[in-house]
């Protein structure tokens, strides 16, 4: 399997390449030259399938002779030992819970999946890799933990400064060791900006080897495909057509979901839910897509302006805009409708939301409004206790903490504030090493 760049301006590499380079020398996202459907017979015996056979099969194609299949079996038994639930809320309303992992948040599966394949890829070499990632929230803790202590990599997590939550920050700034982050003075798209940056700067790529974690890597955005075959494996006896619902900001996660429908998994329809940075409900109603500076809200993971893998959903449908709207709705909501909706699911359920799973809830009950016969499903990706004072303030309910939250509370925070991209360029050639 070759993967290309989406820019068409750079040649075409290895699953490896595209991992240890992030993004191409053109600045175009990496994309898999074909994908290859699944066998129906795949879907009709999941069921009797385990999370690690599920996974195996379907990321195999795209890692190709890149990571020998042992190791990739032993590196997908490490990653998934943790279950991913459906949860009834209502009649034909599900959720799936995604927060079961170390770090309480969807992203654990893909940080853990790309940490272990840098490792794989770094073993017997004397170069060392620094791994450099923008978080709006939750990519930061889940990356940390994610590559903690992986021979041959540095982290380095740029993350803006007052807008993130307590946890989010204390999960990406208290663990030290290859860990390092940086507290930008700005937004989630200046520090996303940065990280570009980066990658276009000759003089940094001659002295040091650069890869990205966000999920413009394909190892940190493929493995999301993982959840949606595990849902469709749960639910696929309710005998009715499946639509997910999900809370999207940078649309990695929706765009692996496609890839799953695209190696064959029977569902037809997704959702995009948004908070009010709504670029792409925007977009399809229109087909103009206007990036826009992102807004802050209390569903903080999905506060992006321009989100990067947005182009990945246009490519997978040729960039053609009728096909697209056939399988994609996207609405958007605000900060009062979600604190509405986490209200109505608690009170009609007893079922606790995250902010962000509140407005997945949402854009699935407007899609349903219009569309009867489905069995809906919407993601919750954080654990609710990750936004503790607007979850309890809302619901009215205080929460338990879980220990892999606790653990964290009472770690010092270290961060290095910087204002700059110059102070990100300076860091990297002198502060890295000199700390390392």
């Amino acid at each position: 399997m070759k993967f290309y760049s989406i820019n068409k301006q750079a040649p075409s590499v290895s699953f490896k390449k595209a991992v240890i380079q992030g993004i191409a020398p053109d600045r175009g996202l990496y994309f898999p030259e074909r994908i290859d459907a699944l066998l129906p017979s795949f879907f009709e015996e999941i069921g009797t399938l385990s999370h690690q056979e599920i996974a195996f099969r379907a990321i195999r194609q795209f890692v190709g002779d890149t990571v020998p299949d042992e190791k990739l079996k032993s590196i997908l038994a490490e990653v998934l030992d943790f279950d991913f639930p459906i949860v009834e809320i209502e009649e034909n309303i599900a959720t799936l819970e995604l927060f079961h992992g170390p770090t309480m948040a969807f992203k654990d599966v893909g940080a853990r999946f790309m940490a272990r394949c840098l490792g794989y890829f770094s073993e017997g070499t004397n170069t060392e890799i620094t791994v450099l990632v923008a978080t709006s929230g939750d990519t930061g803790g889940a990356v940390a933990n994610g590559f903690l202590g992986v021979g041959g990599v540095n982290v380095v997590i740029l993350y803006p400064s007052g807008k993130v939550s307590d946890i989010q920050e204390r999960q990406l700034t208290t663990l030290g060791q290859n860990v390092t982050a940086l507290e930008v003075d700005g937004t989630f798209d200046d520090c996303q900006k940065m990280v570009k940056t980066a990658f276009l700067d000759g003089e940094l790529l001659g002295r040091m080897q650069l890869t990205s974690a966000n999920s413009i890597n394909v190892a940190r955005w493929l493995p999301q495909l993982f959840y949606f075959l595990f849902a469709y494996r749960q639910v696929k006896q309710k005998g009715r057509e499946i639509v997910f619902s999900v809370p999207s900001g940078n649309f990695g996660n929706i765009c692996a979901g496609m890839v799953a429908q695209r190696l064959g998994m029977p569902v037809e329809h997704f959702v995009a839910a948004t908070n009010v940075n709504d670029t792409v409900p925007k977009y399809m109603l229109s087909g103009e897509y206007r990036p826009k500076p992102s807004t802050a809200t209390i569903s903080n993971a999905m506060d992006v302006g321009d989100p990067s893998n947005f182009i990945r959903i246009r490519r997978l449908f040729g960039d053609n805009f009728e096909a697209l709207t056939r399988h994609l709705s996207s609405y958007a909501f605000t900060d009062k409708e979600t604190k509405e909706a986490l209200s109505k699911i608690y009170l009609d359920s007893g079922y606790i939301a995250d902010p962000h799973g509140a407005v997945g809830y949402l854009g699935l009950k407007k899609y349903m409004k219009t569309n009867s016969g489905v069995y809906g499903i919407f993601l919750e990706t954080a654990h609710p206790v990750k936004f503790l004072d607007v979850v309890e303030e809302t619901i009215g309910h205080v929460l338990d903490i879980p220990q892999q939250i606790q653990k964290v509370m009472d770690r010092e925070k270290k961060s290095i504030k910087i204002d700059t991209y110059q102070d990100l360029k300076s860091y990297l050639l002198k502060g890295l090493q000199a700390e390392r």
